[in-house]
This record gives structure tokens, sequence and C-alpha cells, in this order.
């Protein structure tokens, strides 16, 4: 500047020297610092106070400034160092002030034109005249003319001193408002990688992959696990207008963990933070409405079970299942519900499996718990090693379990303890108990009804041993008895048993002379009294033997009794051949609807289905009712 107005007096006031300068800045020989520990507000009214005075900073940092009068988040009271922001404050002199016009001012901007400037011509006191010559104008210059001009904040200071520069007229923008920096709403983060599923091929123990499992559809969940974080929301920046007043950001939504809190789950705050952790050991379910999540024993499925959506599930815990199992498709587990069609395989190491829908082609097997479907079981195979198996209707099935409850059953193989049929056509049906309200044949298929009852024969053998036994004991006891009466019938024998036998009841009582004739009669018949009481003891024997085997005999009609157990068929209405036998079977080889099911059809319907068993009943019309009589089969074995 001193160039330009080389030879020209001064106009304006001095600028304020270093002593002079407004508190808040220090002016040192190396430059103008902001002084530590100001706030915000006290540097701008020291600024202000420069500008006001006709005074710029020569050598300005902008950016310095701006950061200093209009920092981007709330500050402490003020920094701890002094900041160095100019080299020196000048005066602003009049002249200069006169080459700079008022900006265009927009809502959010500002703009200014640049052009070529000329200084007016000037004659001096002396009467010299110094000509008109061209004028540039100054970036500090300028900030100092846009804040009396209420630009305050916002300055392109490298565009500006690019457009001085440049030796071209023109339009630019040359400030700008700085809108507020939206701040980051509350969110929760998972802490826990065990929450994702992960559909990689299941690795097995032997090192092989398995391609038809996954490695970890539903992910499980141990009790007192952090499932999520929340994260506190971050406030955002502020912004400002051309004049430097601030415009505050929107604050950051907040969020409540507890509203995600679901069954299994709880909000826990920590020092370290606010989780939701698990309450309890299950699986992981994600509500697809209200996004809660709980932890449930039980595992929830809407995609149905197929290569694409799950593979083969081999699950710890209960399982429900909305869509379908496909075929060939595996579902191990326990507690299984499926409200879609079953084409595939079910296992259950117990509880309840219920099929809403209808099982076609596939298998259900349970350890231990009851098995029930719904629709229609066809070409299918349901057991239970220990449950009751209910089924709408049947076709083509092979069932066995304790007890089986059909509505409607065709052509099937059924085992089990009980049986209980609405409508049966052409079935191979085995129990201890049957009762069927309608029973016939299927086309050219048979109906059979093959009644369980215990083999008893060990107990009709040993009871024939002991009436062999009990009769040999009689048949050695009839001469000892002939014998026995003949030696009694003596007259000597008989006339000294009855004198005995009053003596020992004190019927009689005797005199000495009287005793003596006594002893002279036993004298009479001692060996005839000797014989007698030598039979009589060995009858004693027979008889004794002959009283245990009876004994024996009776206890074991009792256990036999037992083990036979109970047996009946109840038939309400036959509707074609009927065939009912008995069949019977060894309790020590297990129950026999435990055996496999490839076994049962061939059990029942084969060559040996009739084996040892007799016909009860053989018709096409009427009833039958039959209950097992274990007396008279008894009585019958060992006549």
């Amino acid at each position: 500047m001193a160039s330009d107005l080389a030879g020209v007096a001064p106009v304006a006031a001095a600028a304020p020297s270093a002593a002079e300068a407004p508190a808040g800045l220090l002016s040192r020989p190396d430059g103008v610092y902001f002084a530590p520990g100001v706030a915000a507000a006290a540097l701008q009214a020291a600024v202000d106070q420069v500008f006001v005075a006709g005074a710029y900073f020569a050598g300005l940092d902008y950016a310095a400034l701006q950061a200093a009068l209009y920092p981007p988040s709330p500050q402490p009271a003020g920094a701890i160092q002094a900041i160095r922001f100019a080299s020196a404050i000048a005066p602003f002199e009049a002249q200069r002030r006169a080459l700079y016009k008022a900006p265009k001012n927009h809502r959010d901007s500002a703009e200014y034109f640049f052009e070529q400037l000329f200084f007016e011509e000037v004659e001096l006191p002396d009467g010299t005249v110094i000509p008109e010559r061209p004028a540039r104008l100054d970036a500090d210059e300028f900030v100092a003319e846009m804040w009396l001009k209420g630009i305050r904040f916002g300055v392109d200071f490298a565009a500006v001193k690019a457009a001085i520069a440049a030796p071209k007229s023109e339009r630019i923008t040359v400030a700008r408002q700085r809108d507020a920096a939206p701040g980051i709403d509350a969110m929760v983060v998972e802490v826990s990688q065990e929450l994702h599923r992960s559909d990689a091929p299941r690795a097995r123990a032997d090192g092989r992959v398995d391609l038809l499992s996954f490695q970890n559809r539903f992910p499980q969940i141990k009790k007192n696990m952090r499932l999520l974080k929340k994260q506190p929301g971050q406030a955002g920046s502020p912004g400002f207008e051309l004049g430097g007043r601030p415009l505050p950001p929107e604050p950051p939504r907040d969020l409540e963990l507890a509203h995600l809190a679901g069954n299994g789950t709880a909000v826990e705050r920590k020092p370290d933070g606010e989780f939701l952790v698990a309450t309890q050991d299950g699986f992981l379910s994600v509500d697809p409405k209200s996004h809660s999540i709980s932890v449930n024993d039980k595992i929830i499925s809407m995609d149905g079970v197929s290569g694409r959506t799950t593979g083969n599930l081999e699950l710890a815990g209960a399982y429900e299942e909305f869509g379908d199992v496909q075929e060939l498709r595996e579902v191990t587990g326990g507690d299984i519900t499926v409200h879609g069609n079953v084409y595939g395989n079910i296992s259950s190491r117990g509880g309840h499996v219920a099929l809403d829908a209808n099982l076609v082609g596939g298998s259900v097997h349970n350890v231990a718990g009851n098995i029930e479907v719904k629709g229609v079981a066809s070409n299918a195979v349901l057991q239970t090693r220990g449950g009751v198996i209910t089924v709408a209707r049947a076709e083509n099935c092979v069932i066995s379990a304790t007890r089986v409850v059909i509505d409607s059953a065709s052509n099937c193989e059924i085992v089990a303890d009980e049986v209980v049929i609405t409508l049966a056509e052409g079935c191979a049906v085995a129990a201890h108990n049957v009762e069927i309200e309608s029973a016939g044949p299927r086309k050219r298929i048979e109906m059979l009804i093959h009644v369980l009852v215990r083999d008893v024969g060990q107990f009709d053998q040993q009871l024939a041993e002991l009436d062999a036994q009990r009769a040999a004991q009689q048949q050695a006891m009839a001469p000892l008895q002939q014998e026995i009466e003949r030696i009694s019938l003596l007259p000597d024998v008989r006339r000294y048993l009855a004198l005995a036998a009053k003596l020992r009841t004190h019927e009689l009582t005797l005199t000495p002379e009287q005793g003596q004739f006594l002893r002279k009669i036993a004298s009479a018949v001692g060996a005839e009294l000797q014989e007698l009481s030598r039979l009589t003891h060995q009858r004693q024997i027979h008889e004794t033997a002959f009283n245990l085997a009876g004994g024996q005999r009776e206890r074991l009609r009792e256990q036999r009794r037992a083990a036979a157990g109970r047996a009946r068929c109840g038939l309400h209405m036959v509707s074609g051949d009927v065939l009912v036998r008995t069949m019977p079977f060894h309790p020590d080889h297990g129950p026999l609807y435990q055996l496999p099911a490839k076994d049962i059809p061939h059990r029942l319907r084969g060559s040996g289905s009739s084996s040892g068993g007799k016909t009860l009943f053989s018709g096409s019309s009427g009833g039958f009712d039959w209950h097992l009589d274990t007396d008279a089969d008894a009585d019958a074995g060992t006549k």
C-alpha cells in the first residue's frame, strides 16, 4: 500500500499501537496473538474494536481468526496458549477504504463485483498534480471492510485473493454461511458375533463337510450374554450466519433400549454402558413389526426347511416352523411344531411333535413323546417309543406307538399297546387292546387284526409239571392208605386204638389193674402197631409233597395271570371280510411297537404273522367283542 499512497498525507486516524491493543489481543514484535484463556465472545468484541477504530490486521491468517471467533463446537473457557493470527495491526486509510463497495447480500451468501480500480487525480498544496493511477484491493482490508458491512463470518479468503489478483472483472461469491452440522442419533450396536447366522456348510467331527447342513442357522444364546449396546447420541456442531449469529444444530434423537427388550432379555446399566442382555439360555428371535428382541427356548422359523433356506437342521431346543419341510430334509430336535406340510424327515428327542398340515412321503420319529398329525399322513412312517400318535387320516403308513388314535386308516400297518380307529380299511393291526368302530377290506387288501397275547408257555409247562407231581403223590398214597385201613380194622388193633384215643382225650381213666390189661393188649399187637406207624409216616411224606405242589400251583397261576396281562378286541361293525387272530409274543423281547419300521409290514402281513396264534373271528358282517380269560386258558393248557 505504501507505493500506492507515496506522497499522499494520511487521512484516517492512526491505528492502535501495541500498548493500545484491545483486551484479548496481544501485539508482539512477531505478530498479533489471541490471548490465552479468553472466551470467543470477548475475542469477537476485541476484533470489532480494531475494525471500528479504522484499522485492519495485516498478514491475516483468516482460518485462525475464524476458528478462534466462531469455534465449530462448544469450546472450553479458552485456549491454554496464545494463538498467532496476523502480522500487525495496520491503519485502514480513508482513501483506501473508498475503494470498497457494498456486497450484494443473499439469504445465506454474499457476492462482490471485482473490477479495475483507480485513484482519482490529486492536486497537492504546492500545486503538484498527481494524475489518476491504478489501484488494487487488499484481502486483509477486504475482511475488515466486510466486517463493518455486516459480514463477519464465512469469507472465502482464498477466492477473494484470487479475484483480486485476476486481471479480469467478475462477480463472485465471497462469503457463505455455515449450516449447522447434524449430530449422530443414539443407536444400538451389536456386541456379540454369535448373533449372526452362518450358512456355510457344517464341518463334521471327522473333518468332512456336510453340504446338506448349515454351520449355524439358528444361533444359540447363553444366559447373561450381552446382545446390544446403546451408543449415545452425539451433538452436532453449530453453524453461523454471515453476521456471526450461531445456528444451533438439531439435538440428536435418543432411544430407549427397553423398547427393544422382549421375552428373555433385560436392560442392564453398567459403568461401561447400557446393554441389552439375555436373561436365559435360548434362541434369538426378532419381531419384524416391533423390532423387539427375544430369547426363547423355542426356535421360530418362517422360511421353511429346504436346501436354500436352512439345509438339514440339528437343533438343541424346541422348534416351531411356519413353512414347509421339503423332501429329503432332516429336522432333528425336541418339541417340534410344523404349521406347513412335511415332505422330509423329523426326529425328536422327546416332547411333543405337532404337524398342523400334512405328512407326505416323509417320516416322524419321537424317542419319548406324542406325535399329532392334524391333516393327512400318506406313504409315511410315524413311530414313538413311548407316547401317543394321533392322526386325522392315514393312508399307506407304518405307525407304531404306545397308543394310536386314528379317525380314518387305509392300507396301514399299525402296532401299539392300544389302537383306537373310527374307520379301518385294508389295515393290519396288532395291539393288546383293539377298538374299531368299522372295519373291512380295501379293494384286494385284507383287513387283519392281531390281538397281542403274551407267551405264557413256560408257566403252562411248570403247571403241568406240578400237576404231574401231585398225581404221582396221590398215586403213591393210595396203597399206603389201603394198608393202613386194613391193619386198623383188626379186632385187637381197633380195640387198642380206641382205648388209646380215649386216654389221649382224657375220656377214660384206668385203674392199675386196667393199665396192666392195656399193656398186655399192646404187647399182643406190637408188630401191627409198628407197621401202622411206619405206613402212616410214609403217607404223611407224600401228603406234604402233594400240598406243597398245590401251593406252588396256585402261586404260579397268579404269576401267569399277571404275566398274561389283558387283551381285548372290540369291533362294533364288520363291513367285509375281517380276520381276527391272537399273536403270542415274548415280553423279554421288548414291545412289538419298538420294531424297526421296515420289519413291521412283514411281521403283520408275512407268513409268520399267524404262527402260534389262534383264530378268534373270521366273518364279513356283524360285530365282535372278545376279552382274554387267562384262567380258562391255563386250565385248558394243563388238561
